[in-house]
This record gives structure tokens, C-alpha cells and sequence, in this order.
């Protein structure tokens, strides 16, 4: 990727601290971030929760599809188990408020304590569930609380160490989720195949358990150097037109994320494809995500923040159209699964730094904030929207839901184009008022 694909007429925009004006007091009101030293132990210690909470819900596609075909829970309806995986992510997103404040009461360590705790109560809950609506509470519920706590703390703390490396340091934490899902996804398949859903429901809660638990030891935040705002809910961000637009990419991005994440597997067993193949497609997908997203984060150091969202954003609802439409076997579907792992979650990569370029480094976490609560709706629906939409029985069963995540990509981008030509305005305008 070079400057050549960036759009016409589009200069790329260079971070708060590069230039003065609106956004100064917010930049340079803590110490420099150092860009490395003790940074470099959070960035594993990151990439390491990233593994054990949203790696463990990458590999839910591998559930699902045991739990459509096998009709373990005999009451429940596709909408209920599509409903479980939507929960992993609106409850960590709706509990972001109030999370952040009991960071800022607590600190970071005791937060993600009671983190590590709810999410081993979830999956050892959830291995015990005779009914849906247990199944609702305790993989849903819990397991989603389990990773807000763990989550939600730990992302705002590489922007806090790294200033010219700060996309790479996110890309390499975000990588964690990538992996974790490759080795959840087949692991979790594995398991199942030998001792059945309910131990590697137990056994992943476990392992989860010990590796997190090891991360929050060695996890450091700089809030006492930087004083952060730390507010649950800053309605007072919600008066500028960027953070409007930064919101609505999340906001649209996540309703085809989700559907990705969630459909892959099912869909490859709906054109015909073994079980074993269909594990595959989980796999391959975090593969390409623990691969891309350090690399993402170097070019979008070195590029432009926003000018790779809004691509990358771009790219992944082309290729849904380009490559996923088309797929009818085992060959291309392979292609298209590892280049949207690559791509797929880039919201998750690049929103810490792009709450910073919006708001600047003190308003970070309340932004972020903000940010979760646009999660919320989407990551509860899409997938039932995505189930929804399908046609059993039909040759092309899922191509409503392959329509409906590719508009969901490419209306987004839009969103961050546009971000990026009023934050190129600023620039501007700053740069005339200087001279």
C-alpha cells in the first residue's frame, strides 16, 4: 500500500501532535509517550488478553454451527443462537461506561480482576446449560461482561506509551484476537470432536482464565503521568461533527463485521463444504487477521490513520461483493477468508488511535466510550439480521446476507472519507490562521 491509492486531491493528514491549534492542550497536557521501554511489555501483555477474550469469541462461528446443526437446545430458534454471539459484544460495549469509571475509582488492575473472574464463571457456566436462556446468561452475558472488563481497560493504555509507533503497537495487540482465534477455532473443533461442546466450553474458560490472569500482572497504564478525563458517557464530544462521523463508521462497520466473524462457517457448509472445511474458514479468517493487522498498523504509522481505515473499510465491502458472491467452493472461498481476516476488523486496530486524532490523548477514554456505545445495536443484530436474511434451501442461501455485509462496509467508508476531508479542513485552516 502506498500514497498512490490514496483518493484524489487528498494530502495525508498528519497526527494532533504535528501541528498547533484546537487540539494542543490535549496533546502535550501529559509527559511524551516514551514509544517503546516498558511499552513493549504492555503490547504483549495486550496482545495477550486480545488471544483470550475476543480470540475465544472469534471461534463462537465453531458453536454456532454445531448448535444449527446438531439442535442441542430443542426450544431454541436460529435468532437465539445468533442472539448469544451478538451478546459477546454488546455487553462488553454496553458496560464501557461504566467501566471506565471504575478505572478511574479502582484502577486498571482491580477492574480486569473482576473481569477474569466473570468470564471463567460464563464459560464454566455456559458448559452446565441444560436451556437457551442459561446458555443467553452465561456465554452470552457473562462471557461479554468478562471481556469488557479484561478489554476495555487495557486499549487506551498503548496510546498512553507509543506516539509515532502507535498504530503498530495497536496492530501487534490487535494481531492477539487474530491468533486467538486461529488457535480457538481449531482447537475448540478438536475438543468438540473428542469430549464434546460442553468441555471445551470448560476447558477454554480455564486456560482463558490462567493466560489473562498472567497479562493483568504485567498490563501498566500512565494515567498518573497523563490525567485523563475518564468520563463514562462525555455527551459534550457528541457536539462536534467528526466525532458524529467517527461514531457512524463504527457504528455501520460493525453490522458486516459481525456477519463475517459469525457466518463464515455456517455458509461454507451451506454450499456444500465438510465439517472439517468449515472449521477451516474460522481458522483461515483469524490467520489472516493475526497476519494483517500488525502490517496495517505500520503502513498506518507511516501513511495515513484515517486514509487506511477508510480503504481498508473499502476494500473489505468490495471483496464482499468481488470474491464472497461468488463462491461456490472450497478454493476462492479460502482466497476471500483470508483476505478479509486481514482487513475485516480494522475498526478494532485503529479506533484507539483515531479517538486520539479526533479528540486528542486526554479524551481518549471518554471517546472510546462513546465508541462502544455505537457497538452496541449492531453487534446485538447483525447476525440475526444475517441469519434472517438467509434462504434454506435456495443454491444461494446466503446471498442476501453477502449483499447486506458488503453495503454495510462500503456505506462506512463513506463515513471515513468524509471524516478525513473535515480533519484535512481543519488542517488547513489552522495553517492559514498561523501564517
Amino acid at each position: 500500500m502506498s500514497n498512490q491509492h490514496a483518493p484524489p486531491a487528498m494530502l495525508p493528514i498528519p497526527p494532533p501532535a504535528q501541528f498547533d491549534g484546537v487540539f494542543d492542550e490535549d496533546t502535550r497536557g501529559g509527559d511524551t509517550p516514551p514509544d517503546g521501554g516498558y511499552g513493549w511489555v504492555c503490547v504483549a501483555a495486550c496482545f495477550t488478553i486480545n488471544f483470550f477474550t475476543w480470540g475465544t469469541v472469534s471461534a463462537y462461528g465453531i458453536y454456532l454451527s454445531h448448535y444449527l446443526a446438531d439442535d442441542i437446545f430443542p426450544e431454541a430458534s436460529t435468532w437465539d443462537y445468533a442472539f448469544i454471539g451478538g451478546l459477546n459484544f454488546a455487553i462488553a460495549m454496553l458496560l464501557a461506561p461504566s467501566i471506565t469509571v471504575l478505572c478511574r475509582k479502582l484502577g486498571t488492575h482491580t477492574t480486569m480482576c473482576i473481569g477474569l473472574l466473570l468470564q471463567l464463571s460464563g464459560f464454566l457456566g455456559a458448559s452446565f446449560s441444560t436451556r437457551i436462556w442459561q446458555l443467553h446468561i452465561s456465554q452470552g452475558v457473562l462471557v461479554g461482561a468478562g471481556i469488557g472488563f479484561l478489554y476495555i481497560p487495557c486499549l487506551p493504555v498503548l496510546s498512553q506509551w507509543f506516539d509515532k509507533k502507535r498504530s503498530l503497537a495497536n496492530g501487534i495487540s490487535a494481531a492477539g484476537s487474530g491468533a486467538g482465534g486461529t488457535a480457538f477455532a481449531w482447537g475448540t473443533e478438536a475438543i468438540i470432536q473428542r469430549l464434546g461442546i460442553s468441555w471445551a466450553l470448560r476447558i477454554t474458560g480455564i486456560i482463558a482464565f490462567t493466560a489473562n490472569t498472567v497479562a493483568t500482572v504485567f498490563i501498566r497504564d500512565r494515567n498518573k503521568a497523563i490525567r485523563p478525563s475518564q468520563l463514562g458517557f462525555d455527551t459534550r464530544l457528541l457536539r462536534r461533527y467528526e466525532v458524529l462521523l467517527l461514531l457512524a463508521w463504527v457504528f455501520v462497520s460493525m453490522l458486516g463485521y459481525v456477519v463475517l466473524l459469525f457466518s463464515l462457517s455456517n455458509f461454507a457448509l451451506s454450499i456444500g463444504l465438510s465439517r472439517s472445511q468449515a472449521t477451516d474458514m474460522i481458522g483461515l479468517l483469524n490467520v489472516g487477521t493475526a497476519v494483517g493487522r500488525p502490517i496495517i498498523g505500520i503502513f498506518s504509522d507511516r501513511w495515513s490513520r484515517m486514509d487506511t481505515a477508510g480503504a481498508l473499510t473499502l476494500a473489505c465491502g468490495v471483496s464482499c461483493f468481488a470474491f464472497w458472491l461468488p463462491a461456490t467452493g472450497y478454493g476462492l472461498t479460502v482466497f476471500f477468508v483470508i483476505l478479509c481476516g486481514a482487513i475485516v476488523g480494522v475498526f478494532w486496530m485503529t479506533i484507539g488511535p483515531l479517538c486520539v486524532e479526533v479528540a486528542g490523548i486526554k479524551n481518549l477514554q471518554s471517546l472510546l466510550s462513546l465508541s462502544w456505545a455505537a457497538v452496541i445495536i449492531p453487534a446485538t443484530v447483525s447476525e440475526g439480521i444475517a441469519l434472517k436474511l438467509r434462504r434454506p434451501g435456495s443454491s444461494r442461501e446466503y446471498l442476501y446476507t453477502q449483499i447486506f455485509a458488503g453495503l454495510s462496509y462500503i456505506i462506512a467508508s463513506g463515513f471515513m472519507f468524509q471524516l478525513r476531508r473535515v480533519r484535512q479542513q481543519q488542517v488547513q485552516q489552522q495553517h492559514q490562521v498561523q501564517q
